[in-house]
């Protein structure tokens, strides 16, 4: 209890008042709220309604998970009121718990030696893990933001869409959860949806309504491999653009990328600007895989265990689910966007 906590070692994309100060600003990536501006805003009141009998969300935050911090509370009722405020009230919570958690490992390290030592490392303990938690519901409200962009309301509890065992979820919004995808990366996102779900690429419509059955445990890691399936794909898609921009340039150089966390040589790229992303992401070694299918952070591997923990719950896995191939696809598709916008949040964070 008493051990040393590492002040650099956790929450790394934390924004840091040093960097802020310092005026490199992450890469200018994301909403940088101005340095210390106090937003007020009036209050606010979220009203909890009963849902509408079948599985279709309405206006309200309606997600299958709930914020556990304040800050979180905060975001979704900001989300719900006063939306043209949300990205300045998501920058400004991001920018109080660093501050909040630099006060409290400094106390800290002053009181280093003191009788009050003990006290102020267990503060710092505590503020540590308050942050975790913070900042996992401030990710999740930004991709909740991020869904709304493209009106497409998060799938509930999965237990409000299941009646006498069958599971339907409308409406399917597959459009608008395709729309957030590049040609090239749409293609393989459909050939991923078809194989998770057992159907066809290029099914007609008839087929999509046709029924079938599947366990809710194999259904939960369809989602959350889907779900990093959607992160690897956001990954490689940039990687992809940035080698086919790097092989334009004149010359040779050496170029270090804070995204990807990668090197690249300028000029003596084998990548052409034609090549396929199909193509390109054959070729990856396991390195890269691995790299590219990993979330960067702590807090967004345990977003993706809890999203899906929410969605599916912890009971009854054995239970036989029967539902249409759209719904199925409807899921799918859902978690391969949940991971785009993942990866898209954790740069979010970082640069905030």
């Amino acid at each position: 209890m008493d051990s040393c906590l590492s002040n650099q070692a956790a929450l790394p994309f934390l924004p840091s008042r040093l960097r802020r100060q310092s005026g490199d600003g992450g890469g200018g990536v994301g909403f940088v709220i101005p340095a210390r501006r106090k937003i007020r805003f009036s209050s606010m009141v979220v009203v909890a309604a009963t849902g509408p009998s079948r599985c279709e969300p309405g206006s309200s935050l309606n997600a299958p998970l709930e914020p556990r911090s304040a800050q979180g509370r905060f975001l979704r009722s900001v989300l719900l009121n006063k939306r043209q405020l949300f990205h300045f009230a998501a920058a400004d919570e991001l920018k109080q718990l660093s501050d909040d958690r630099e006060a409290a490992f400094a106390r800290m390290s002053f009181s280093s030696g003191s009788d009050e030592a003990s006290l102020h490392r267990r503060i710092a303990q505590l503020k540590e893990r308050y942050c975790k938690t913070a900042v996992q519901d401030i990710m999740y409200m930004l991709i909740f933001y991020k869904y709304s962009e493209i009106r497409v309301p998060l799938v509930p509890k999965l237990s409000r869409c299941i009646y006498n065992g069958r599971l339907e979820i409308w409406p399917t919004k597959d459009w608008e959860l395709e729309s957030i995808h590049s040609c090239e990366a749409l293609e393989l996102i459909k050939e991923h949806v078809s194989a998770v779900i057992g159907l066809r690429v290029n099914s007609c419509v008839t087929d999509n309504w046709a029924t079938t059955q599947i366990q809710k445990l194999h259904l939960g890691k369809v989602y959350a491999a889907s779900i990093l399936y959607g992160y690897f794909m956001k990954s490689a898609s940039l990687r992809h653009q940035l080698e086919c921009s790097l092989s334009d340039l004149n010359g040779s150089g050496y170029l270090k990328s804070p995204v990807f966390g990668c090197s690249f040589t300028t000029g003596t790229s084998q990548i052409s600007n034609k090549q396929q992303l199909r193509h390109y992401i054959s070729g990856f070694d396991p390195e890269t895989l691995q790299r590219c299918a990993k979330p960067r952070t702590v807090e967004a591997m345990n977003l993706i265990e809890k999203q899906s923990l929410a969605l599916f719950g912890a009971e009854d896995h054995s239970e036989t689910i029967v539902t249409s191939f759209s719904s199925l696809k409807r899921l799918v598709l859902e978690a391969v966007a949940f991971g785009t916008f993942l990866w898209d949040t954790e740069l979010y964070v970082d640069a905030s």
